[in-house]
């Protein structure tokens, strides 16, 4: 959750695992838009000397579609490299680091970015750009923030980019959720758990993962290469789809004490993540790793799991008496599959569409003639705000909640009116505060130090 260790194979590949996508224009830099992908779930911030890093053997791409068929129109490929100044200590730093090319920063990485398009194009964007490093603790990181603003780096024709560790901006009960879908504020309800209310938390409060943030103008992310504004909303061309992968090689040979390890053969895409929550929610264990492997446009293979969910069949079962207008509903879940798999039409929802086309494919969609939010809500779209998810995805968004009340039954209105849904669609609630993120990019907060770390799971 939101993708973390969505998948067995996955979850014994943390560096490659895709944990979050968010998407929005961005509120400072109104004709860009800002694109957020996360990786290494449940980092622990103390986690060295060891500290994670990005995958030298990783190719990480944001990709954007922007026409009906759901294929990559622009990518954005990210690889990494690790260097090691003196590979004779077993020390991440020898000293304080007080600049990302300080000595005493032993272990660092940089990276490559390249934007590729449909029709063959490849442009180099940076090279050898520095990634942040970890957050190790007062002696060793005495300013991060310092350390933190020298990775973001600006891009040619606009924009920038950062890569490196930030605190985990997903909010959730894990423990409660996982726990047989106990759910707040009726688990006094559930068919096996009719225990007294119990404060929510957090269970990713603490940790960090290991962000690619990327602000770019809108205008090149758009079919026709403009910026559509508000009169432009209900164009086609005023939608892009989001989804972030990770692959590796087909073929690793392990080395011996002479040798290396060494990678062959084409790229195999082993992560990939669009909408939140759609792999684990949606997705059967016996085909999690599968849809880990295939491109989007290939979904409608799992369009079962969407149309006939199965978290929407459990609840009338372990909340007897709470969810009777959902028991009674049979028919396919047309509303899920407008909101994950096609984008919502014209005319549905006023003010905003994010259609796509008729091709199923899990994306993140996002309207980008949709201005920001004077007052975001973290409800997004279900709480009146039209520039929040299902219209691409805030660092804000608790969409958590707003996808558990989908699956209730709240959102079948829109393609079912003669439906009313049960008043504990729209009560259901993580109830958890929204933490606190940065008001300029990367958005997400500076991440846990080593030294004062304190993770869900030890308090």
């Amino acid at each position: 959750m939101s993708s973390h260790r969505e998948a067995p194979e996955i979850s014994k590949d943390p560096v490659a695992d895709s944990t979050d996508l968010y998407a929005f224009v961005d509120p400072n830099h109104p004709k860009s838009v800002t694109i957020i992908a996360n990786y290494i779930p449940l980092e622990e911030p103390a986690g060295g000397p060891n500290f994670n890093e990005f995958g030298d053997d990783v190719r990480y791409e944001i990709n954007i579609s922007n026409r009906p068929g759901a294929r990559d129109d622009v990518t954005y490929r990210f690889r990494f490299t690790t260097h090691v100044r003196n590979p004779n200590t077993f020390l991440y730093n020898t000293g304080p680091v007080t600049d990302l090319h300080d000595e005493n920063l032993n272990r660092f990485q940089t990276y490559s970015l390249t934007r590729l398009t449909r029709d063959g194009h490849e442009r180099v964007l940076l090279r050898n750009a520095p990634v942040a490093p970890a957050n190790i603790g007062p002696s060793s990181t005495p300013d991060y923030a310092h350390l933190a603003a020298q990775a973001v780096r600006q891009l040619p024709g606009g924009g920038e980019v950062f890569c490196g560790p930030r605190a985990d901006g997903f909010y959730v009960d894990l423990g409660s959720v996982f726990d047989l879908l106990t759910l707040r504020p009726f688990q006094n309800l559930h068919r096996f758990n009719r225990h007294a209310a119990q404060p929510s938390v957090n269970a990713l409060a603490g940790y960090n993962v290991h962000t690619i943030a990327l602000r770019v103008p809108t205008a090149r992310l758009t079919r026709h290469g403009g910026t559509p504004d508000a009169g432009d909303v209900d164009s086609p061309a005023s939608v892009i789809g989001v989804y972030t992968s990770a692959s590796r090689h087909r073929a690793k040979i392990l080395g011996d004490e002479h040798h290396d390890d060494r990678e062959h053969g084409a790229f195999q895409q082993v992560s990939r993540l669009g909408n939140p929550l759609f792999n684990e929610v949606l997705v059967p264990m016996g085909r999690k790793d599968e849809w880990n492997r295939v491109e989007p446009r290939e979904d409608s293979s799992f369009a079962r799991g969407v149309l006939h969910p199965e978290v929407s069949a459990l609840l009338p079962v372990l909340y007897p008496d709470v969810f009777p207008h959902l028991a009674s509903y049979t028919a396919p879940r047309a509303d899920l599959a407008a909101i994950l798999l096609t984008g919502i039409p014209s005319g549905v929802v006023p003010g905003v569409q994010t259609f796509t086309g008729t091709r199923q494919a899990d994306l993140l969609r996002l309207n980008v003639a949709v201005p920001p939010s004077a007052d975001p809500k973290p409800l997004g779209v279900l709480g009146g705000d039209l520039a929040g998810y299902p219209n691409g995805r805030r660092v804000q968004d608790d969409v958590f909640t707003i996808e558990l009340r989908a699956l209730a039954g709240a959102t079948i209105p829109l393609v079912d009116p003669s439906f009313t849904p049960d008043a504990a669609a729209g009560a259901v609630t993580d109830d958890l505060a929204v933490p606190h993120f940065l008001d300029t990019f990367p958005y997400l907060d500076t991440p846990h130090d080593g030294y004062s770390a304190h993770t869900a799971a030890a308090s």
